[in-house]
């Protein structure tokens, strides 16, 4: 057992927060009767006795043949929960399969591990995605009865070919969905119509698997099921498990311009305290958001401390091949690592062993994505878990607001699969699939038949008696990504190489891959050197520059359709539908080092139009006196839309880049001041509508954002933006300050 040895680190002006959180013991109660004696041996095997509370509650609804979702902290054995129902039917039935959908590769191999570890007779779990030989992949589909998955080989490599999986879907017991949290915005509005159409497809073979799913703790477990299945399950959310007590701190970096609020780096500070706690033989696991950052810690806590523990120290991310992560895994479990810098890729559930220390470089952008990452430390004995504040205005008002921080019930998990630009798609994929019809409304949702209605008459589907069926010659799936709304996406393209790194829609092409534009992708930066459109592709290379670029823009909001409008704060709020025109005008190129601006490079893209969702209000005149004139008073509106933008993350479960805002002194459809808050993917996946649900708490979030932040005229910290089109010209705290004050006392 590790001897605590941080207290004397945690001292100083850069410690914000300190709070130490007890011990708890395990609800534990017997292994339930009538487990299959294999399965039971199996247990015994791996020395368990007993199950805690929330596993065998898990057990007994799935035995009920009910849907559950197991909603609890990090190492609380959520992976047993789902996997006993599984393991005692198929060790009563060999023949049943069960599906289980991860949404990264090595949380896959990470549980084909942990099922083989059962050493159960019958039993044969196999991988397949798209690493998975071409000639394996018959015999897995005939002879394994747990198959590994994602959701994107399941889109275009199963659905579409469901002729091939006959046997498995007709003997599909159960759909195992693991982080279920991951599935939300976009991703997981793709993901929810992925899953209706398995449903569909099985029920076509006679069979109504069980879904057992399995999350971070979120704010709102059964209601995520419903958006992503449309069935109800029985949630499973009091945590048995045991957690050692736990050291909680909240780390500033030291000031360096007490005008400007510039702080000292977040990486230096990182790695400071990895060299710290690792020369005194705690084994730490640091957290960064990109890999970049990653390998930079990784780099500076090498420097500072001497040869041999610097040997014990590596980098760990997404880049790594299969073989370098198993052994860096292999090397951490068994004590020969004692710290490890990680991109987010290591906070979802692979197991890497008995940690003392977690440190996460900046706020993850969800307080249930803190929680995971902080989870790592204490599993054998006391843990430190530190959040180190980046100079974001989010990361900040955790340092003056720690309690905000820490009493915050995690956010809701948000996505809306009816979203039209997300539907369509699946509405195509589920007709090539199957002829579709009103009965599989039940499975898609009403809204199916109503787009396919449409599709019909665009002549991408065809009508006929058995339903409505796909009208061209290949297969739909293969046309869009579970990542984008929008099919008409660019590849991004490594000129040397020719490989593709990914797709950026077209709506926000022209602000991220633009002529002469940094871009990042899994925390790696590249250099765009030409922007194709008409082949839609982007050739970039690698950079290693020391600036970072961001697009000037003019934007324009239009309201197509208000579909509630509300007196609150004292004034009208309306949320609805609204088309975006964006033009990108010019680019900015930022030191990185200290966000000084390099140089202004004049750049025209075409126009963009896109449809969303957003909240928009019209502050009274009274709310706005003495900030009336202008320009105080688009630097009022302005700085009032930027802080909100970075409040929204707390309340939704989104990141500041999934968001976009205009504000005006005079728009042309309301004819006053007025505020935009918009999803910033085209069709909306409910982050505003949140945003509206909320908008009280959000206020006051943000208002003690502003009124806390000790800078002169507004700074990173509060309402400069690192994405604002307007490269954060015109903006005024004091007045956002006023403004948002007058709106919470909400009369005159």
């Amino acid at each position: 057992m590790a001897i605590v040895t941080w207290d004397t680190l945690l001292e100083g002006e850069e410690l914000a927060y300190r709070a130490e959180l007890p011990a708890r013991q395990a609800d534990v109660v017997p292994i339930p009767n009538g487990l299959h004696p294999h399965v039971l041996a199996s247990l015994a095997g791996l020395g368990l006795t007993g199950l805690y509370e929330h596993q065998a509650a898990a057990f007994h609804a799935a035995e009920r043949g009910e849907h559950v979702v197991v909603s609890t902290g990090t190492a609380s054995g959520k992976t047993l929960a789902f996997n006993l129902p599984v393991l005692n039917a198929l060790a009563e039935e060999p023949k049943l399969r069960a599906l289980y959908l991860y949404p990264t590769k090595a949380l896959a191999q990470d549980q084909a591990r942990a099922l083989t570890a059962f050493k159960l007779p019958k039993l044969r779990p196999a991988i397949y995605d798209g690493d998975t030989e071409t000639e394996r992949r018959w015999q897995i589909r005939k002879w394994a009865n747990v198959i590994l998955t994602n959701p994107d080989m399941l889109h275009v490599g199963v659905l579409p070919h469901h002729d091939r999986w006959g046997d498995v879907l007709q003997n599909l017991r159960y759909v195992i969905v693991d982080e279920a949290h991951v599935y939300r915005g976009v991703f997981g509005s793709h993901v929810a119509n992925v899953l209706r159409r398995l449903r569909r497809a099985a029920s076509i073979y006679g069979a109504e698997p069980q879904f057992l799913l399995a999350s971070a703790t979120i704010a709102n477990p059964g209601e995520l099921v419903e958006s992503l299945l449309g069935v109800e399950a029985t949630v499973i959310g009091e945590d048995g498990a045991p957690h050692a007590a736990r050291t909680i701190a909240l780390w500033n970096p030291p000031l360096l311009d007490e005008e400007l609020q510039l702080r000292a780096s977040p990486l230096g500070e990182g790695a400071k305290l990895l060299a710290e706690l690792v020369e005194r033989g705690l084994r730490t696991i640091c957290f960064a958001k990109s890999r970049k950052a990653a390998e930079l810690i990784h780099r500076f806590a090498s420097e500072r401390v001497g040869p041999e523990l610097a040997a014990r120290l590596s980098p760990y991310r997404a880049g790594y091949t299969p073989a370098q992560r198993r052994e860096i895994e292999r090397r951490l479990v068994e004590g020969e690592l004692l710290g490890v810098t990680a991109t987010d890729a290591l906070e979802l559930g692979i197991d890497i062993g008995l940690l003392d220390c977690a440190l996460s470089i900046g706020f993850p952008g969800t307080v249930a994505s803190l929680r995971q990452q902080w989870g790592r430390a204490g599993r054998r004995a006391k843990g430190l878990a530190v959040l180190v504040a980046s100079e974001d205005a989010l990361d900040q008002f955790f340092m003056r607001e720690p309690e905000t921080l820490m009493g915050r019930r995690v956010e809701a998990a948000i996505l809306d699969h009816a979203n039209p630009r997300v539907l369509d798609g699946h509405v195509l994929s589920a007709a090539f699939e199957a002829p579709l019809d009103e009965r599989d409304t039940a499975f898609l949702g009403e809204q199916a038949l109503t787009r396919a209605e449409a599709l019909a008459r665009t002549g991408e589907l065809k009508r006929t008696k058995a339903g409505y069926v796909w009208a061209g010659r290949d297969y739909p799936a293969a046309r869009f990504s579970l990542r984008s709304t929008s099919p008409e996406s660019f590849a991004v393209v490594e000129a040397e190489s020719g490989s593709v790194l990914g797709l950026v829609e077209r709506e926000r092409a022209y602000s991220t891959v633009h002529d002469g534009a940094v871009y990042l992708h899994m925390g790696e930066a590249y250099l765009v050197l030409a922007l194709d459109h008409e082949s839609r592709t982007a050739l970039v290379e690698p950079f290693t520059g020391d600036y970072y670029t961001q697009a000037k823009k003019e934007t324009m909001t239009s309201i197509e359709q208000p579909e509630v409008v509300e007196r609150r704060l004292g004034m009208e709020v309306a949320f609805g539908s609204v088309s975006v025109t964006e033009q990108v005008v010019a680019y900015q190129k930022k030191s990185i080092r200290d966000q000084a601006t390099l140089d202004l490079v004049p750049l025209l893209m075409p126009e963009t139009t896109f449809e969303t969702e957003a909240v928009w209000y019209l502050p009274e005149d009274w709310m706005l006196d003495g900030v009336d004139e202008m320009p105080r008073l688009l630097g009022t509106l302005h700085a009032a839309e930027h802080s909100m933008i970075a409040l929204l993350p707390l309340w939704a479960m989104c990141d500041r880049w999934d968001i976009g805002g205009l504000s005006t002194n005079l728009h042309h459809q309301t004819g006053r001041p007025t505020v935009f808050i918009y999803d910033g993917h085209a069709g909306g996946v409910g982050i505003a509508r949140r945003g509206f649900d909320q908008l009280e708490g959000w206020v006051g979030d943000t208002a003690g954002l502003l009124d806390g932040c000790r800078c002169e005229s507004g700074c990173p910290s509060c309402v400069q933006s690192p994405k604002c089109g307007n490269l954060n010209d015109y903006l005024d705290k004091d007045g956002a300050l006023t403004l948002l004050r007058r709106m919470l006392k909400g009369t005159a």
